[in-house]
C-alpha cells in the first residue's frame, strides 16, 4: 500500500528512540512477533525539603519574658472567672461528677487533665514552709506549678515531694507531685498506673 515504506521507517525511528539501549537487531526481532513493551525513562524529579519552621529557643523565650505575669496582673479576682471556666471543664469530663461515679474514673481523668485555673491546697511537704499554700494554678511547668493566692501573691512551688489536694463538687482528688513530673502535653498521653500513697 501506498505510503507503507514511510509507516515502516516511521515505526523504526520511533522504536529506536522508545528503546534506546536496544540494538536494531533486536528491535527488528520484537516486530517479527508482533509484541513490542515500550520502555519509558521518566525525568528524575528532585525533591524539594521542606523548611522547617523554627520555633523559639527557650533561651529567646527568656529572652522575651513570654512566661512572666506581670506584677500588676497577679491579682487573684483576675483569675477567678478562670477558676469558674475550669470547673465546667472538669465537670463536662467526668459527666457531672455524680454521687454514684466512681472515683478511680474520676482520678485517671484529673491526673491527664488541663489544671490551669483549678484551686489546689499543699497538703504535704518535705518543706513546711510549702504546706497550707492555696491558690489557683495559673502555670504548670516540667517541675513547678506557678499558684496565684488570696493575698495576691505569686508562689512557685515545685512538684517534687509535694502533695496537692483539689475539691470539687465535694469530691477531693490528690496529686503526688513526685510522679506529676510531666509538662501539661504530655501528661495528656501518658498512662498513669494507679498506686497505694506514697510516704514522703
Amino acid at each position: 500500500p501506498e505510503g507503507s515504506e514511510e509507516a515502516k521507517t516511521f515505526v523504526h525511528a520511533f522504536l529506536k528512540r522508545s528503546m534506546p539501549k536496544m540494538k536494531a537487531e533486536a528491535i527488528q526481532e520484537m516486530l517479527t512477533r508482533k509484541a513490542v513493551v515500550l520502555e519509558h525513562y521518566p525525568k528524575k524529579k528532585t525533591k524539594q525539603k521542606r523548611k522547617k519552621t523554627k520555633g523559639f529557643t527557650a533561651k529567646q523565650r527568656r529572652e522575651l519574658r513570654l512566661f512572666e505575669i506581670e506584677p500588676e496582673q497577679q491579682r487573684y479576682a483576675i483569675f477567678l472567672p478562670l477558676h469558674e471556666l475550669w470547673k465546667q471543664y472538669i465537670r463536662d469530663l467526668c459527666h457531672g461528677l455524680k454521687p454514684d461515679a466512681q472515683p478511680h474514673m474520676i482520678q485517671g481523668k484529673l491526673l491527664k487533665a488541663d489544671l490551669h485555673g483549678a484551686i489546689v491546697t499543699v497538703t504535704k511537704s518535705k518543706c513546711p514552709s510549702y504546706v497550707g499554700i492555696t491558690g489557683i494554678i495559673l502555670q504548670e511547668f516540667k517541675h513547678v506549678f506557678k499558684i496565684i493566692t488570696k493575698e495576691d501573691k505569686l508562689k512557685v512551688v515545685p512538684k517534687l515531694n509535694n502533695v496537692f489536694s483539689l475539691e470539687l463538687d465535694g469530691f477531693i482528688s490528690y496529686i503526688y507531685g513526685s510522679k506529676f513530673l510531666l509538662r501539661a502535653s504530655e501528661r495528656s498521653a501518658k498512662k498513669f498506673k494507679l498506686k497505694g500513697t506514697i510516704d514522703l
